[in-house]
């Protein structure tokens, strides 16, 4: 199915090989741009983006394509998707680069390539078709692939097309992204993607630049999100001294209810890695106190991440009219699960907002649905 590359090129002569035309391009003049992400290069003859993998080659916007550099079968919950078929695996898959440079980041070996020659040593791609990766989905038994491990809005071209053939095979699909995104990439991913997770690193523009960033095109990409349709949950990592004032924390609850009250954030914790593995972890009392400035300010569905069973339900989806539990997880399994398909509580029928059966339509945000009633709207994804 996938075959380890040669040796013997460089690691920029190894990605350039494994490229694709791009359709995520606008020309303007002698220049091309790129929209694949929120920076909108524009590049001419010979020149990359700031992601380092897309290029400028013969007059062509040249994209990642035809290899992974991480593919594992995950539990869905370590997306982390919490509104979406509990208890599922997610076949993962991932390729090399990024747009940011956080300084924390999980994934560094892979997501530096180009940008940090200890990344590179690190670098294996291997090449794969899209059907060898729904193959090996199929293989582990997975309901869902998923693009995620580096920024996956960097190799939408790629990814659509192994959402395309993981459709044809009747999975789900999702992404793990930053959300850098730009209205056309948001248009491009639509029809394929049933779910979509949003880091949100915090609140301060001067936060998001440091890593190479900027809030405002964040922000405006979650609420095209919501407004799109794409399911979406949001995951805060609290790193002390950087996003945990409870002023911060605040304005991101605030912002995320008035998208909708029932968009799931989850506010995990952050460990040691990369370049701040001298920072402390982040303190239990800090997670339990996001959470609840989170449900203070009218999230229905807050929850604690990284911390397996360390912050008191911190990991239960309870229904929101009438309290009872409906999902009891410890970290990412499912020890017991009581909704329905059609995320209907068994006690007074209120159905809870997200994707509970594969090929279900979901349950959509921003509506308290009377006990008993079907959703409104909540066309299912093409």
């Amino acid at each position: 199915m996938m075959t380890p590359m040669a040796p013997a090129a460089t690691v920029r002569e190894r990605l350039a090989a494994l490229t694709a035309r791009g359709s995520l391009v606008q020309e303007e003049g002698e220049k091309l741009r790129c929209v694949a992400c929120g920076h909108r290069c524009l590049l001419g003859e010979g020149k990359e983006g700031v992601c380092r993998v897309r290029f400028v080659r013969d007059g062509e916007l040249r994209v990642p394509w035809g290899y992974v550099a991480s593919i594992a079968a995950d539990p869905i919950e370590k997306k982390p998707f919490f509104h979406v078929l509990p208890g599922a695996t997610a076949l993962s898959f991932g390729m090399l680069g990024c747009d940011y440079k956080c300084p924390y980041c999980q994934n560094w070996e892979i997501s530096q390539t180009l940008r940090d020659t200890a990344a590179d040593a690190w670098a294996s791609p291997r090449e794969v078709s899209p059907a060898g990766i729904v193959s090996a989905a199929l293989a582990e038994g997975a309901d869902m692939v998923t693009s995620t491990y580096n920024e996956p809005l960097i190799t939408s071209e790629w990814a659509a097309s192994v959402f395309a053939e993981a459709r044809r095979a009747g999975l789900m699909t999702s992404f793990v992204s930053n959300g850098n995104a730009t209205p056309e990439v948001l248009d491009f991913l639509r029809p394929l993607v049933d779910a979509y997770k949003v880091d949100l690193k915090g609140m301060r523009d001067e936060g998001y630049r440091a890593v190479g960033g900027r809030l405002s095109v964040v922000l405006d990409s979650l609420a095209g999100l919501v407004a799109r349709g794409f399911w979406v949950e949001v995951v805060t990592l609290v790193v002390p001294g950087h996003n945990d004032s409870e002023g911060e924390l605040r304005d991101a609850a605030r912002f995320l209810v008035s998208l909708s009250p029932d968009l799931p954030w989850h506010v995990t914790a952050f460990h040691p890695d990369y370049r701040m593995s001298g920072t402390a972890a982040t303190p239990l009392s800090t997670l339990a106190r996001a959470a609840e400035i989170g449900r203070e300010e009218g999230l229905r569905y807050v929850y604690t991440g990284n911390v397996p069973g360390r912050v008191g339900g911190g990991e239960t989806t309870s229904c929101a009219s009438c309290g009872e539990t409906l999902v009891e997880r410890r970290g990412f399994r499912v020890v017991a699960s009581r909704i329905g398909g059609d995320g209907s509580c068994p006690g007074c029928r209120f159905r809870t907002p997200g994707i509970w059966a594969r090929g279900a339509a979901p349950i959509p945000l921003g509506r308290k649905l009377s006990p008993g009633t079907a959703p409104e709207g909540g066309k299912a994804p093409n």
